[in-house]
């Protein structure tokens, strides 16, 4: 216990709030109230709290920790008010000022929050922070002489930056005061006279100011200096459009679009209004597609671009091979490129290309190992192989990049195919583990509910509970008739043969041309009902399906069920 208040001691000087009373019992109720926090007994400590300041109101610490309280249980005002209380008790304390100016800024007192941070600033003027709070604190109040007077604190400190001089310059404009915003970035850029950026975004000040001719000549003189400048061709383009000459503004915009220094979310945003205007005007692709073109033959083009254009033809809705091959050109810039592979992968999907699938995923397991999806797919077309041993392998390689943000959906498949491939390989115990971790996952994976009720009657194991997921799964499906057999065959292992033949005779009603295991269920159960020759009729269609099942011979032989050891 001594060892805990020392610590806490420790933890209390390193914030700077120490007690300011020296009274014995205060000591000990407020000492007993740090211990309970420590322990988190808040009731307790909150009760303690409470005493300190009935045996002394000029307790900052009380105060200050109070106020924590409060603001713990959204008490806003009476966590200010104890956070002023404190403040006012020890009107430097840098620990509480800043719990005050941070709650004051949380409920929108912004003027009360100034003073608070300008206090802190010239307590510690290294706390540049404590500037750029106020510059913004002013800017909600709309006090822009003392937001621009806190840009100019900054650039004493740190000197002229785009950032600041824009800042000032938006200032400026919003106070009316065009001229002055115009005189900032050129300051800007006269004390940058080498640096072509700073003209241009000068000029584009200009500009914006309706100074066009002035901007022009300043952009021409940019443009002759460096001829990529991207920022000078942005202003020149939006020049273009301001003196509507669209064929101009066009030809920059291609310019910007094939400069390699030009921003790859400039280029994608242009691109998409572009596309936008094309699909307005009637959605001819050729002008699109043919800068696409233009794009992707520049060297080190970004594979977004790459997939921008495969992305465009599948929304052209261009031939099936053709979008196929965007999306492979895709990876032959980038191998790594999951989304346009997952893509490739759902072509070959609707396709049926089971070994298609196959190699796509065995490539994309080596390039994005951590990606689920591959591992659920291959999975799925090794299943579709009948090749168990590689699609258990898929899967369970698969479970191992699952967390917790992983798509519910499909992590939940991922046990339940598990499941079934697992039951299928004989190894029910870890099939069983494996739907469980479905429905914990999906409480409500229909399939897998089926399934593992089927397999649970089959084993003869757990069956109240197989019955109780076999019954969600008629209920949210009721005229399925896989779920109505499932069901139906559960009744009739539990020996509930009337029950069992309401719900099988549903089942072949919902599908006339039901398999041969539904009917040869539908046999036995319309059997032990006493309906002989309805259930050898039933067993001589399903043994057209499985003519060498000798199970069912004996059956129809012997005009009787007969239980399958």
């Amino acid at each position: 216990m001594k060892r805990t208040f020392l610590l806490f001691l420790v933890l209390l000087t390193t914030m700077g709030v120490t007690a300011q009373t020296s009274g014995r019992e205060f000591d000990i109720v407020f000492h007993e109230a740090i211990l309970q926090r420590l322990k988190q007994h808040h009731t307790a400590a909150f009760d303690l709290l409470n005493r300190c300041l009935e045996i002394d109101s000029t307790a900052a610490e009380a105060y200050y920790f109070r106020g924590q309280y409060f603001a713990e249980m959204r008490q806003m005002d009476k966590a200010l008010a104890d956070y002023r209380k404190a403040a006012a008790l020890c009107p430097d304390n840098t620990t509480i000022l800043s719990e005050l100016g941070h709650y004051c800024i949380v409920n929108r007192q912004y003027g009360e929050a100034i003073s608070v941070v300008e206090h802190l600033y010239d307590i510690d003027k290294s706390r540049q922070d404590l500037l750029q709070t106020l510059y913004r604190l002013y800017v909600e109040e709309e006090n822009y002489d003392k937001a621009i007077s806190v840009l100019d604190r900054i650039e004493v400190i740190d000197g002229k930056s785009e950032a600041t001089s824009l800042a000032k310059s938006g200032l400026y404009v919003q106070m009316g005061e065009n001229e002055k915003a115009l005189q900032e970035v050129k300051a800007l850029s006269d004390a940058h006279p080498n640096d072509m950026n700073y003209k241009a975004l000068y000029a584009n000040t200009l500009l914006v100011n309706g100074r066009e001719e002035e901007a022009f000549l300043l952009l021409d003189s940019v443009l002759q200096e460096e001829p990529d400048n991207v920022k000078a061709q942005m202003s020149l383009r939006n020049y273009y459009v301001s003196q509507e000459d669209t064929v101009s503004a066009d030809s920059i915009v291609r310019s910007l679009l094939l400069n390699a220094k030009t921003s790859q979310e400039y280029k994608i945003n242009q691109l998409r209004q572009m596309i936008g205007e094309s699909e307005s005007s009637g959605g001819d692709s050729t002008r699109i597609l043919q800068l696409l073109d233009e794009m992707i033959a520049v060297a080190d083009v970004d594979p977004d671009i790459v997939e921008f254009r495969a992305a465009y033809m599948e929304l052209k809705k261009m031939p099936r091979d053709t979008v196929v091959r965007a999306y492979e050109k895709v990876l032959d810039f980038a191998p790594d490129r999951a989304s346009s592979r997952l893509r490739l992968v759902q072509y070959a999907w609707e396709d049926s290309d089971v070994q298609r699938i196959i190699d796509l995923c065995g490539a994309a397991r080596q390039y994005n190992p951590d990606e689920m999806a591959f591992y659920y797919y291959q999975g799925i077309a090794y299943y579709q192989q009948q090749d168990i041993d590689h699609a258990l392998e898929a899967f369970k390689n698969g479970i191992s990049v699952i967390n917790e943000n992983s798509p519910t959906e499909i992590v939940s498949d991922f046990y339940s195919v598990m499941g079934d491939l697992l039951f299928q390989k004989h190894q029910e115990k870890e099939a069983f583990a494996a739907y469980d971790s479905c429905l914990q996952w999906k409480a409500d994976n229909i399939g897998c509910l089926n399934n593992y009720a089927y397999y649970l009657s089959l084993k003869g194991e757990r069956l109240k509970e197989a019955e109780e997921m076999s019954y969600k799964t008629v209920k949210a499906e009721p005229e399925n008739s896989t779920y109505l057999d499932t069901y139906a065959w559960i009744l009739f292992v539990e020996g509930r043969y009337a029950e069992a033949k309401v719900y099988i005779e549903q089942a072949l009603q919902c599908d006339p041309e039901a398999s041969g295991v539904i009917k040869e269920h539908a046999g036995d159960i319309l059997a032990m009902n006493g309906e002989t020759d309805r259930a050898l009729e039933l067993w001589n269609e399903a043994l057209k399906e499985e003519p060498e099942k000798k199970l069912l011979q004996k059956k129809i032989k012997k005009k009787k069920y007969i239980k399958e050891k």
